[in-house]
């Protein structure tokens, strides 16, 4: 009962975090607050909904369910894992590249990268 609970609370945490995400690429003007929104409001509301999984996987176990839930816990570790991973280090290589494509921040004070020639 408490699980149940629990895995409910995980899904709306993890749900609310990823619809935050979706507003934030509706709304932030230039693309590097939009991959700011995308992948900490995103990475954020998958591992709640992962965690959901997992908890999920593992009380069907404890219940008397077959090892099945088990493996499916242990996927979503290693999926919520590489997620963690290539989430950061993906939305730094497309920041890189707009920033070398020539896209300036919108309404930037400060450029500290700009190049001076």
């Amino acid at each position: 009962m408490l699980a149940d609970y629990l895995i409910w609370i995980f899904i709306a945490i993890g749900l609310t975090f990823n619809g935050l995400g979706v507003i934030g690429l509706l709304r932030f003007p230039d693309v590097y607050t939009r991959l700011h929104a995308a992948t900490k409001a995103t990475t954020f509301g998958s591992l709640f909904t992962s965690l959901a999984v997992v908890t999920w996987g593992l009380w069907n176990y404890s219940q008397g369910g077959d090892s099945s839930n088990i493996v499916l816990s242990i996927h979503t570790i290693i999926a919520v894992a590489s997620l963690l991973l290539t989430n950061p280090v993906g939305a730094h290589a497309i920041a890189r590249a707009a920033y070398r494509s020539g896209i300036k921040p919108k309404n930037a004070v400060v450029d500290r990268l700009e190049v001076k020639e």
